[in-house]
């Protein structure tokens, strides 16, 4: 198929490679042209703008940052639903408010597309080895047209309901990997205040009902205090914030939510936002009086 890809970031990057690497005729756009490279590299077109790279495509695929950003690249005066050929399906793989793409999608039905919000879970290492969870919010006959876009990218693909479905799963998918990962930074500095070896400790943790993807991928990454990011603290402030307010407006009570939220919020505050969401670690030790 001929696809757009807009957002060729950590995340969109080996995304639209390995569509290109299953065939497909993949033309990539990203507000820095240097992130082209990869795609570029792997046989696909970089475009100069969004309106360029949607072009003839049969489908879209976006993933940017935040609501802001996805609404500007599908509504804006220069954004896919102003350019793209009627009939186009649109696939978001951001994360942004279920509220939102709501929204988005009955603009896109009203102009003659078809939107699936299809957030992805994984992080980098997932984008990198075609391994994403993919959860998919849209009609089935929709889902079933982007089965080969999906399955270029992910390992579990689920169609978890209408539009929005899939923002709200990965709403929950955020609440419980911020919970994951803010225990398991306690743990590791309770551990460390004991002198304990903690490699050995992760090991045997690893092995009974403690044991987690988020053990896997990211308590290594606290011992050695090394936190290049395969998901950023900043996104997933704006994920938490996304949690808290559907939440409310849902009347359903998140209290541990809450406090990962503000724990989150402090990280981001204390300027590591850049870092990966392993770095909540850093809080922890800031609370404890043991940072450096």
């Amino acid at each position: 198929m001929k696809i757009a890809f807009i957002g060729l970031g950590i995340m969109g990057s080996p995304m639209a490679v390995h569509l290109q690497n299953a065939g497909h005729d993949v033309t990539g756009y990203n507000r820095s042209p240097e992130k082209t490279r990869a795609l570029v590299e792997a046989g696909g077109t970089a475009a100069s703008s969004v309106a360029d790279a949607v072009a003839g495509a049969e489908v879209v695929a976006v993933m940017v940052p935040d609501s802001p950003d996805v609404t500007e690249v599908l509504a804006g005066e220069d954004g896919v639903f102003a350019n793209a050929a009627p009939g186009a399906l649109v696939i978001d793989f951001s994360t942004i408010r279920p509220d939102v793409t709501a929204e988005l999608a009955e603009e896109a039905r009203d102009k003659g597309f078809r939107l699936l919000d299809a957030p992805v879970s994984g992080g980098e290492a997932g984008a990198q080895n075609a391994a994403l969870s993919i959860m998919v919010g849209g009609s089935a006959e929709d889902f079933a047209a982007a089965q080969p876009v999906f399955e270029a990218v992910g390992k579990t693909i689920v169609h978890v309901g209408p539009s929005g479905s899939g923002q709200t799963v990965k709403a929950a998918n955020q609440l419980m990997v911020a919970g994951n990962i803010a225990l398991l930074a306690e743990a590791v500095i309770f551990l460390e205040a004991y002198g304990v070896d903690t490699a050995a400790a992760v090991k045997v943790l690893g092995g009974g009902l403690a044991g987690s993807a988020v053990l896997d991928q990211k308590a290594q990454k606290m011992l050695d205090r090394s936190f290049e990011p395969g998901f950023r603290i900043e996104l997933h402030h704006k994920d938490l914030g996304i949690v808290t307010s559907a939440a409310r407006e849902a009347g359903v009570v998140t209290p541990l939510g809450a406090v990962v939220a503000q724990l989150m919020a402090s990280a981001r505050a204390n300027g590591d936002g850049s870092l990966d969401h392993s770095g909540l670690l850093r809080v922890v030790e800031r609370l404890s009086g043991r940072s450096g």
